[in-house]
Formats: C-alpha cells, sequence, structure tokens
C-alpha cells in the first residue's frame, strides 16, 4: 500500500511539474497579449472574456472536477495573468475581512490590489475619481431586499455595472473569548443584524445590537472589548484574531447577497454578449393613473422577461418613485434595444445602470 501511495505522489509531483511548465506558458503568452492591448488602447479586464474561457473549460471538462471547482481555479489562472498585463485596483467595503472584499476576491481573483473604504459613497468616489479602476457594492440581500444606499448612488454616479457576484453569506458570531457568556453589545451592518434577528432574540435577548459602516468594521471593534461580539465572516475572524463563538447564525440558511461590480466607461466599456446577460436600469414616470402598468407593456411587447422590479422614494417631497428594473438580454439584441427605446419614451427619466455577464455561482 505504502508503495503504491509513493508511486501516486511521485505522478502527481510530475503532474505538477508539467502544469506549472504550462502556466508559465500561459503567462508568457498573456504578456504579450497586455504589450498589444498597451498599444491598441484596449481594456485590460473583460468580465465576457472571462465568463467565455470558463464556460469553454466547463462545457470540455469530463473529469471528476465540479465545475464551481474549475471556475474558481480559472479565476485564480486569470488574474494571475491579468496582473503581469496590468495590475487591477479595486475598491470595497473595509476594513480587510468584509464580504463585499470576499465578493471581489470571487470576482477577480487575487492578484488585484484591495482599497478599502469606510463606506459604499467611498468605493464609488474612489472608482469615479480613478483611484481605483473598479468598485464592488452590495445591491441586494436574498433576505432583506435591497441596499438601499447603492441604489440612490447609481442616480448620481458616472459610472456603470460591468458585471455581478452573487455571494452566499454565512454570518458567524465572533468574540475574543469562546463562550456566549456576559456578551453586552453585538456589533455588525444594519443588514447583517436584520439577518441575524431570531437567532440573537434567542440566544442574545439582553446584548445590545449596535449598527456599524461594516461587519469587518464590527469585528474590529470586538477585538478591543471583551463583552462585544460581532456578526462577521470567518476571514474577520482570522484578520482580527477572533473566536468563532457560533457559526451560521443567519436566520435564512440560503442567504445570498448581490455585488455589483462598477467602474467607468471609459475604463470599459459594456461588455460584449455572451448569451446570459442582464441589462440594468432605473427609470420615473409622472404621477398618473396606470403609470406604472405602462412601463410593463414594452417588455410584455418584445418577449423580455423582467427579474427585479425595486421602487425607491424620489425625495422630491411629491410621493414620485425611481424604479430599479433588471431585464434579461443584452442592447446590442434587436428586442432588448426595442423595449429600451420604448421605454425611455415612457419616462420622465431614464438611466441603463449597465450591461453585464449574468452570476450564475
Amino acid at each position: 500500500m505504502d508503495a503504491d501511495l509513493a508511486g501516486l505522489r511521485v505522478r502527481i509531483d510530475s503532474l505538477d511539474s508539467q502544469i506549472l511548465a504550462l502556466l508559465n506558458q500561459r503567462a508568457t503568452v498573456a504578456q504579450q497579449v497586455g504589450e498589444i492591448k498597451k498599444l491598441e488602447g484596449t481594456a485590460f479586464f473583460r468580465p465576457d472574456r472571462v465568463a467565455q474561457v470558463i464556460e469553454k473549460i466547463q462545457k470540455a471538462n469530463l473529469g471528476p472536477l465540479k465545475a464551481e471547482h474549475l471556475e474558481a481555479i480559472w479565476r485564480e489562472v486569470m488574474s494571475a495573468c491579468l496582473a503581469l498585463e496590468l495590475p487591477q485596483r479595486v475598491a470595497v467595503l473595509g476594513p480587510a475581512g468584509t464580504f463585499c472584499e470576499q465578493a471581489a476576491l470571487q470576482y477577480f481573483g487575487s492578484a488585484v490590489e484591495i482599497i478599502h473604504c469606510a463606506n459604499f459613497d467611498e468605493v464609488f468616489h474612489a472608482t469615479e475619481a480613478g483611484r481605483a479602476q473598479f468598485g464592488v457594492v452590495g445591491v441586494e440581500s436574498s433576505s432583506e431586499g435591497v441596499v438601499t444606499r447603492s441604489l440612490d448612488l447609481f442616480l448620481r454616479t458616472p459610472a456603470h455595472m460591468v458585471g455581478e457576484v452573487s455571494l452566499m453569506v454565512r454570518h458567524n458570531l465572533l468574540r475574543l473569548s469562546k463562550s456566549l457568556d456576559d456578551i453586552e453589545v453585538v456589533l455588525a451592518h444594519p443588514q447583517a443584524l436584520a439577518q441575524c434577528q431570531n437567532w440573537l432574540s434567542r440566544h442574545l435577548p439582553k446584548a445590545e445590537r449596535r449598527a456599524v459602516s461594516s461587519n469587518a468594521e464590527g469585528a474590529r471593534l470586538a477585538a478591543t472589548i471583551p463583552n462585544w461580539a460581532a456578526l462577521a465572516s470567518d476571514r474577520a475572524a482570522t484578520q482580527f484574531g477572533l473566536q468563532i463563538v457560533a457559526h451560521a447564525v443567519q436566520d435564512d440558511a440560503h442567504n445570498r447577497t448581490r455585488f455589483a461590480v462598477i467602474c467607468l466607461p471609459e475604463t470599459l466599456a459594456t461588455p460584449a454578449p455572451t448569451g446570459k446577460d442582464c441589462t440594468s436600469l432605473v427609470v420615473s414616470v409622472q404621477n398618473q393613473p396606470g403609470a406604472v402598468h405602462d412601463l410593463l407593456v414594452p417588455l410584455k411587447t418584445h418577449g423580455v422577461s423582467m427579474t427585479r422590479f425595486e421602487s425607491r422614494p424620489a425625495r422630491t417631497g411629491q410621493w414620485e418613485y425611481y424604479f430599479y428594473i433588471d431585464i434579461q438580454g443584452h442592447p446590442s439584441q434587436a428586442h432588448i434595444a426595442a423595449t429600451l427605446a420604448d421605454l425611455q419614451k415612457l419616462c420622465a427619466y431614464f438611466k441603463v445602470l449597465g450591461t453585464y455577464p449574468i452570476s450564475e455561482s
């Protein structure tokens, strides 16, 4: 048995050497691609190209590796190669250890430079000012609905959406000691507190629930006071030297958060169609009977599927609303272009927030 195991290990070592040689060959070609992109002035990072490469690899897979594992491997390979062409700077909600950071690393790979921001306003500003080439912001939770501040910021930003990440979110209770006793304060982002309210009511009914700018910030603060705890990721526990007192305390076992990847159009224009695309827009209509119904008519007429419809107050004092809409498809498709044109005619305000490959993870 030992001889068989030793032989298999020798074979694995040999295969690793072959994989390393091929990875370096790929990296060399990527550097050549980068030189051509510099001369042509074309975008270095293209989410449509990433999506196509991953889909092609998954379709060609005949072995035991799972599709989601192949996606993770190839994103890291492409991230490392892209860093040789031009390192990418990505703004996220900080400090280190947030789910926003995790979403960015899942989307771009670990070879990017992460810029931590105090709030989503700063993420937008860093992206708009060019301090970061891309930004990642939370837009929707499967259990608590939309992230309202992000939606409001989309109204006035010149940045547009070029990608999305759907992340399984598991909130852990963290503190300096591994005990539920004597916890006086639980710190987290308001969304996390809402997503764990039933668990907190059962297990920590007397603890104060204190909202902070991010879960990782809550973890940072919990690391300073023994009687404080935080709701945050296992990454945050490692980052701030905290114990995981209770795992996955969110009320919804399948809780997911959707993040948007943003950038300026001059950094990356609308990604090319992949066949699995989403177009996001925000509109408003005159406050009159049937106005909202009329918004849906172009979608039915042209056979377009709507996957999200959210309203937000316009804050004019006139009971007016903005409507955030996601539709399946790409503006290069005739029926999508016709739908957008018809919608624009009906709207007092109309803005396409972006078109991007759909996240299937």
